[in-house]
């Protein structure tokens, strides 16, 4: 990979220009590109003309910018986040029907929990999540089931960086986390009331894939009340239990993909019609560029 004389790879200075860009502030000036990727005017300048060649990012008739819906498509290709989603989704509509608050799936990134799924209604309590963002593990309780499933090592990365604390009621430090996390490990739900506003409680499940391992965590956002924790974890478990079973039915029990997911791509990983699978593998054995079609 090309590198610059600073050390830094081109391809991360490109990335800090893409990660500039979030749910909160998604058309951005050059100015503000430079800015908040930390670069020189004519390093922005550059890149962003890179990237706008590439399709990765887009120009506004103000001459601002946003994220090129080419990023789009090609995340949509991943298994790993379009497979769970859909796999995850009647599942978490299920939930949604009976808690009509905020349902979501979130996956481990880093020292984050980033949520690639979320549903939720207009009088529904405050929610900080949003698709496609990240909060820190300790903030949230889905990020707290992803913690206490990650590993020591990942813990002890995690408490020894300070994280915000937008209440009173949050996670307060190194020994309560560890002792947070060691309770989630017990009961196998994570319940935090407060810690991102006074008004929203957090209760979240690991979902599990084919090996135990744990490959999100599926919660939920609801009044911060005096109602029981209780019926929630038990309709996240049972749900939780569906998305494994769904999992489990795409992948073969050993961990390999199962011979149609080798034959046919992430297509046993889409909801869809079976005449449309059907389609599609005859067509190719990958998913099909429609564009090629006689």
């Amino acid at each position: 990979m090309a590198r610059r004389s600073d050390g830094e790879s081109v391809l991360h200075k490109h990335l800090r220009v893409l990660e500039a860009f979030d749910a909160r502030r998604p058309f951005l000036s050059l100015t503000e590109i430079a800015d908040a990727a930390g670069l020189a005017p004519s390093t922005a300048h550059r890149l962003v003309g890179e990237l706008l060649r590439e399709g990765l990012l887009e120009r506004m008739p103000d001459r601002t910018y946003r994220l090129g819906v080419r990023l789009w498509e090609f995340a949509s290709r991943t298994p790993g986040a379009l497979g769970l989603r859909e796999l995850a989704r009647p599942w978490m509509e299920a939930v949604h029907a009976r808690v009509r608050q905020h349902t979501q799936l979130g996956i481990l990134s880093g020292r984050d929990v980033l949520f690639v799924e979320r549903m939720s209604t207009r009088d529904a309590v405050v929610n900080a999540t949003l698709i496609g963002g990240r909060i820190p593990l300790p903030l949230s309780s889905s990020g707290l089931v992803l913690l206490a499933h990650a590993g020591d090592d990942l813990l002890d990365e995690v408490a020894a960086i300070p994280w915000p604390h937008p209440t009173r009621f949050g996670v307060a430090d190194d020994a309560a986390l560890r002792d947070r996390v060691r309770r989630i490990r017990a009961d196998g739900f994570a319940v935090l009331a407060g810690a991102i506003h006074e008004d929203s409680r957090g209760i979240a499940v690991p979902v599990r894939g084919p090996h135990g391992v744990v490959y999100a965590a599926l919660g939920v956002v609801v009044p911060n009340d005096d109602s029981a924790a209780g019926p929630f974890v038990e309709l996240l478990t049972v749900a939780a239990a569906g998305v494994t079973r769904a999992l489990e039915d795409a992948y073969l029990p050993d961990g390999g993909v199962s011979p149609d997911a080798a034959a046919h791509g992430i297509q046993p990983l889409i909801s869809t019609s079976t005449a449309t699978l059907e389609y599609f593998a005859a067509r190719a054995p990958a998913a099909p560029d429609l564009r090629q079609l006689p």
